[in-house]
């Protein structure tokens, strides 16, 4: 059986170590639709009810900007999540982005 796009969505976002973020842009290119970010969003705003559970958080736009943070309830989490994995959040920004920005197109190829 073929697993979903969503469900292929969820296994690399569970691969996102601590600490690290990715984005929808990257994931999506991993999976050979490099024009699909905005899916990889929707997969995430579906994320919730995903077991095992996936860490959403991890996932920001290409800028390292929150835009996902609203989806959490209450918003705030997104950044609460984050900061306790040790990431530093300025105006819903992650500070440093390059440095813990994990791309699964090297990552999984190693």
């Amino acid at each position: 059986m073929t697993a979903t796009f969503y469900e292929q969505v969820y296994d690399i976002v569970r691969m996102i170590p601590k600490g690290r973020v990715s984005s929808y842009g990257a994931i999506a290119k991993s999976l050979g639709a490099g024009g699909s970010a905005r899916m990889v969003g929707y997969a995430m705003n579906n994320a919730g009810i995903a077991m095992p559970r996936v860490p959403a958080h991890r996932v920001v736009n290409s800028k390292g900007l929150l835009t996902g943070k609203y989806h959490f309830s209450p918003p705030e989490l997104m950044v609460q999540l984050l900061e306790n994995e040790g990431l530093v959040i300025l105006d819903d920004q992650i500070k440093d982005f390059k440095t813990v920005f994990w791309d699964p197109m090297i990552e999984l190829n190693k």
